[in-house]
């Protein structure tokens, strides 16, 4: 690996019979960065990660991870991961789990310091079988952490995690970034790739069709947000043409629409509804540009 990128993948191929899973593919992983890897259910991250981990072998291109091929000993006392389906003895403490899992790393975190860390010392005595869902993935974060990673894999970790359990480990990654870890995150909650992300990798049919920060990504559409106070429903909204997407957040009708099409929506919002109030204007943000993207993805 001629760069100081944790992870490179260049020209990379894998089917699983027909059916193309990566077709070309091309990302990096730098230093202490939090990339955001996203796409459609289909779009190849679940492959891409088992490759990069060597779960997978590739059927063409290059994997290195810290200039060493997937899977060898040494890349893996670097690594952390915390994927999406496991199993866990349920019979074991907590931790028990933890001291297990950091007796496999030769500088690891004892378990009562990756509590601390994670701040999860109040499950420290809990059986795991016992712990709900939400609880489950908290464990399996720290258990990702035991071996102090240089590289932290990460597939949707705060599903079913409440919104004090999600900021905490909001709280925690940036910690990470800050010590010099280095972060490969999937999630489907753009919001979250949004608040954590130095770059944004989008994949679609096995390919990337768009990378960059998250400034750059939504740059590259020409989307604008309108939001307002409506008694107008998305469902009405969604069938005018210029409206690519109509929904409801926090009480508020959110459109996106094209910029040269922003003027008389505008106009036709407020010729609709004479009650609307608190209108607001603004760039599209990633939810809206990921949406674009796939779109234009399948055409």
């Amino acid at each position: 690996m001629a760069s100081d990128d944790l992870v490179e993948m260049k020209g990379v191929y894998k089917s699983f019979g027909e059916t193309k899973a990566l077709d070309g593919f091309d990302m990096t992983v730098r230093p202490g960065e939090l990339l955001a890897l996203l796409g459609e259910n289909g779009a190849g991250k679940t492959t891409a990660i088992s490759l990069m981990l060597g779960l997978e072998p590739a059927d063409a291109g290059q994997i290195r991870l810290f200039g060493e091929r997937p899977g060898s000993m040494n890349v893996r006392r670097r690594i952390g991961v915390m994927m999406q389906e496991v199993f866990m003895a349920p019979e074991l403490l907590v931790h028990e789990h933890l001291s297990l899992f950091a007796s496999y790393y030769p500088n690891g975190y004892s378990a009562d310091e990756i509590l601390e860390f994670t701040n999860t010392t109040a499950l420290r005595s809990r059986k795991f079988g016992v712990l709900s869902g939400g609880q489950k993935r908290q464990i399996q974060f720290a258990i990702a952490l035991c071996g102090r990673p240089k590289l932290l894999f990460l597939d949707e970790p705060t599903v079913g995690l409440d919104v004090q359990a999600r900021k905490d480990l909001w709280a925690t990654l940036r910690r990470l970034i800050q010590q010099g870890c280095s972060i490969l995150l999937t999630t489907h909650y753009l919001e979250e790739a949004e608040a954590l992300a130095d770059r944004i990798v989008v994949l679609a049919k096995g390919r990337v069709v768009s990378t960059g920060t998250v400034k750059e990504v939504t740059q590259t559409i020409s989307t604008r947000r309108i939001s307002c106070v409506s008694q107008l429903t998305p469902e009405e909204v969604s069938t005018w043409p210029a409206v690519s997407s109509a929904v409801i957040e926090d009480g508020k009708l959110v459109l996106a629409v094209g910029h040269s099409e922003l003027e008389a929506t505008v106009r036709r919002l407020l010729a609709a509804d004479s009650t609307l109030v608190d209108l607001q204007v603004s760039q599209a943000g990633l939810a809206d540009a990921f949406l674009k993207i796939t779109q234009e993805s399948r055409q």
